[in-house]
This record gives structure tokens, sequence and C-alpha cells, in this order.
């Protein structure tokens, strides 16, 4: 029996998936790929025609894209998604502390951000007993809302959507677009449209700590103190958990 593909997902890995988006569209003609496709490369280019050959490949360097598209000369470089619960990002907590700083956040505000994401007492992850989310929240939701009035500037935002979903820290251009899916069934959002959506998501409430609809978060707790993991508590990671539906969204709008 033929196993049912789940929806923008199948059972093979974020590589594999980028491996079958670069063959499918490499050397065909516009022409030659599927509806789906078709306007995917007529949103994302100008001026395309039936007979232009596409060229792609995978991005060996550690960057947003994972993919380039070329036709005509001009190349596009996209971000790959798949699944749930998508990371964009993740860095050193040390890393984005001083993204913060530079961009105006106060030695009191990033004292409660540390603590947020140690949950021990601490602001390097030294303390003695280590608190769930739930439980933190318990005690400091009031100081949680705070940072998240912060943080949810139209100004804070488009920095942020620079850093953790654009361009990253290594790569100096930005994606042009993120492809969420498999190569049989996938969509898509533009540069322009990711930040309108989450400059459109800015009030919505959250009780975890967040920019717009990117939620901030340890890699792990670790609250077993597994030694294999102690180390994911020093890094942060933003995760789009809304991506399917905003990126749904955007595309049921689009004129």
């Amino acid at each position: 029996m033929k196993q049912k593909i789940k929806p923008f997902n199948k059972g093979i890995d974020g590589y594999q998936n980028e491996e079958e988006f670069v063959n499918y569209l490499n050397r065909k003609k516009v022409g030659q790929v599927n509806p789906m496709f078709y306007d995917f490369l007529t949103s994302i280019f100008e001026k395309i025609h039936n007979n232009d050959v596409i060229y792609a490949w995978k991005n060996d360097q550690i960057e947003k894209a994972d993919i380039f598209i070329k036709i005509n000369n001009i190349v596009k470089r996209i971000s790959i998604k798949k699944g749930i619960k998508n990371s964009v990002h993740a860095e050193l907590i040390s890393v984005f502390l001083k993204f913060l700083i530079q961009n105006g956040f106060d030695q009191k505000t990033i004292e409660k951000i540390m603590k947020y994401h140690y949950a021990d007492g601490t602001t390097d992850g030294t303390g003695k007993e280590r608190f769930s989310v739930a439980q933190y929240k318990e005690k400091h939701q009031s100081e949680i809302d705070q940072i998240n009035q912060l943080m949810n500037q139209s100004d804070f935002i488009r920095k942020a959507i620079d850093k953790l979903i654009l361009r990253g820290n290594q790569g100096d251009k930005s994606i042009d677009c993120i492809i969420y899916g498999v190569v049989e069934d996938f969509i898509w959002i533009k540069k322009e449209e990711i930040i309108q959506i989450l400059l459109d998501k800015k009030n919505e409430y959250s009780s975890g700590l967040h920019i717009s609809h990117l939620s901030l978060q340890p890699m792990a707790r670790c609250l077993n103190r597994n030694p294999r993991y102690e180390k994911n508590r020093h890094y942060i990671q933003a995760k789009w958990y809304n991506i399917s539906d905003d990126i749904i969204e955007v595309m049921n709008n689009r004129k």
C-alpha cells in the first residue's frame, strides 16, 4: 500500500529535501515544470518565459540560503523548511545578547532575559535547581511580558527578522524566499511578505519570550542534567511554530 504523504512533509531529512528540489529543477525549462513550481517561479522571478532554462544547486556554505535558483542570469536565494516546530535560527546566548545590547536593551533587561533562559536563578546557568518554563512563568510572567513589549517594537522586529531569518550571522546577502514543504507539496513566502506578516502579528500575545510569531527558547533546558545535552543550555533558538499557517494566510491574500 502506498504511504500517504503528510501535508508539506514526508520521511526524508532536510538535506535530502534540498537535494530533491535541486534535482527536480536543475536544467529543466520553465515550461516543463508542474503548475505548482510554475506559479512559484513566476512569483519570484520577473519576465521569464517557457523556454528559459532553470539552473539550481545547493549552497555549500553555512548560510540562511539552502539552495540557489538561476534563470536568465538572475539568482534567487532560497531557504527550505519542512515538518513542525521549525527552528529558523540558533546561536550562543552570549551572541544574541550582544545583538540586543547593540539595539539599546539595558542591563536590567538583559539580566531578566538570561534568568528566563537558564531558569535556575542565575544569569550564567550555574544554579543548583532548574525549573521548567511553566514553573518559571508562574512567578515571573510580568517580567516576561515587559521584555516582550520591548522585543515587539516594529523597528526591532525588522532588525530581528534580518538576523534570525533573512541574513543570519554568516551571510552578507539575505534570502529571497522561504519554501515550506517537499517537492510534491509546498508553499512559499517572499522576503517582503515575511517582514510584513511578522509585523502584522506583533501584538498577538504569547506567555513565552517571543518576537512576533518567533518563539525564543533554549535549545535544551536539560532539567535532567544529561551531559549529552548540557552544552545546549547555552544556545538560544528562534522557532516559527506558525510558519505554515502564516504562509497560507499570505498566499491567500496575494493579488
